[in-house]
C-alpha cells in the first residue's frame, strides 16, 4: 500500500510518528460515456466561454463566488499555509465511547502505520483496548481539517482512523414521517423477536460479496454475446392485514436457512 499522508500522532506528550494508508479499496464497474451514432469515447474538455479557447492545466486557478459575478482566488500556497496545526499532527481531543457514535457520522477508514517509536504506538493500542474507548481528534486532510476517531482495528493490532461528519453535515430526520410509539400485538412482537434471534450470527464480511458488480459484470457478459438480462420486480409492502402470515412464513424460511447453513461448510453468501 502506498501512504497518502505523513505526520505525527500526539498522544499527551507522546509523539508517535506515524503514516496514514487508505483502508478501503472500491471494486465497483466504472462505465464509460460514448457517442452513441459511432461508439466513440466521449472527451471533457476544459473550455472558456469568454475567449472561447480550451484552457490547459496550468492556467486554471481555484476562487469562490463571495458575490455573483465576483471570485476570490485561493492559489495553492495560500492553502499550505492556513493556520492549521494539524496538518502534520493527528490531535487527540477525547477519549470516548465508540458506540456513542451514531454511524451516520462515519466517513473513510484508515489504518496507522508507525515509523519508528513502535513501543509508543503499542502503548497507546493497549490503552484503547484496555479501556474500551476511542480516541476522538483532529487532522488536517487533503486541504481541510478533519474530525477523526482513533480505535483499534479488528485485528487488535492496528490503530484505525475513521474520519468523522462534522455535526452540521449530518441531516435531521425530523421532517420525514416517522411513526412514533405503535400498538403491537404481542404475537407479532413475539414472532418478530424470535425471527431476529433465529437470523442472530457473528460478523464475518468474509461472508458476504458484492452482488450488485456481479450481476453488473454479468449484464455486460451477456450484453456483449447479444441477450440481455430481465430486472426482477420490486416486492410489493406488507400490509397490517398479511403482517402475521408474512411472520409466521418467515419465520418457516428461517428455521429452514438455519437448518441448511448447519449442513454446509462455511463460505460466502
Amino acid at each position: 500500500m502506498r501512504s497518502i499522508w505523513k505526520g505525527t500522532l500526539a498522544f499527551g506528550l507522546v509523539s508517535i510518528p506515524v503514516r496514514l494508508y487508505a483502508a478501503v479499496e472500491e471494486r465497483s464497474l466504472r462505465f464509460r460515456q460514448l457517442h452513441r451514432p459511432c461508439s466513440t469515447p466521449i472527451r471533457y474538455r476544459k473550455s472558456c466561454p469568454t475567449c472561447g479557447v480550451e484552457v490547459p492545466p496550468e492556467e486554471l486557478a481555484r476562487a469562490f463566488e463571495v458575490l455573483p459575478g465576483r471570485f476570490v482566488e485561493v492559489t495553492d500556497e495560500e492553502m499550505e499555509q492556513l493556520p492549521l496545526p494539524t496538518r502534520r499532527t493527528v490531535e487527540l481531543l477525547d477519549f470516548v465511547e465508540e458506540r456513542a457514535i451514531d454511524p451516520v457520522h462515519f466517513q473513510r477508514g484508515y489504518y496507522l502505520e508507525p515509523e519508528g517509536a513502535a513501543k509508543a504506538y503499542a502503548l497507546l493500542r493497549e490503552a484503547l483496548r484496555r479501556s474500551g474507548r476511542a480516541g476522538l481528534a483532529r487532522l488536517a486532510l487533503r486541504e481541510r481539517e478533519r474530525l477523526a476517531l482513533l480505535r483499534v482495528a479488528g485485528d487488535g493490532r492496528t490503530l484505525a482512523l475513521q474520519t468523522l461528519l462534522y455535526p452540521d453535515e449530518v441531516r435531521s430526520p425530523a421532517e420525514l414521517a416517522i411513526p412514533g410509539e405503535v400498538e403491537v400485538d404481542p404475537r407479532e412482537r413475539e414472532m418478530a423477536l424470535r425471527l431476529v434471534e433465529m437470523l442472530a450470527a457473528p460478523f464475518d464480511p468474509g461472508r458476504y460479496r458484492d452482488r450488485s458488480r456481479e450481476a453488473l459484470e454479468a449484464l455486460v457478459a451477456r450484453k456483449a454475446q447479444g441477450e440481455t438480462l430481465r430486472a426482477p420486480a420490486p416486492a410489493p409492502a406488507t400490509g397490517v392485514e398479511e403482517l402475521t402470515r408474512a411472520l409466521e412464513e418467515s419465520l418457516r424460511a428461517a428455521e429452514a436457512r438455519r437448518e441448511r447453513r448447519a449442513a454446509e461448510p462455511a463460505g460466502v453468501r
